[in-house]
């Protein structure tokens, strides 16, 4: 019998630290509220029209399935500082020297949050050995 490696389920947070996530649905406004973004930001990141960024019950696929990356990520980096949401937020606001003197939070806005998240699981896969 194969046993599965714990590392598989490294890229989905243990919790919702940040409580970003009403059930199954992002919180569109409070994710927003953390990065500091504003629609125009959102359509760039998504790849969405601005006039299409929307939180009612008809949110694109897409949007709606990057909020739920975005938030997941924060929960991985507020996983990392035990739940500590200053120390998060500093985190994803800060030039990091690791990717380029860039700031996550700037990663994302340009949509690189893949990207993003590869550095994130690698870095506390890291952190763990």
């Amino acid at each position: 019998m194969s046993t599965v490696s714990p590392d598989i389920f490294a890229n989905v947070a243990k919790k919702d630290y940040l409580a970003l996530f009403d059930d199954d649905r992002p919180k569109y406004q409070e994710i927003m509220r953390v990065f500091d973004f504003q629609k125009q930001d959102v359509a760039r990141a998504t790849g969405v029209a601005p006039s299409s960024v929307r939180w009612d019950d008809q949110v694109p696929a897409e949007v709606r399935e990057r909020f739920r990356e975005w938030a997941n990520l924060l929960n991985l980096v507020a996983e990392f500082f035990d739940g500590d949401t200053k120390k998060t937020v500093l985190w994803f606001t800060l030039p990091n020297p690791s990717l380029g003197n860039i700031t996550p939070r700037d990663m994302i806005r340009f949509g690189r949050s893949k990207r993003l998240m590869k550095f994130v699981v690698n870095a506390l896969a890291e952190n763990r050995h």
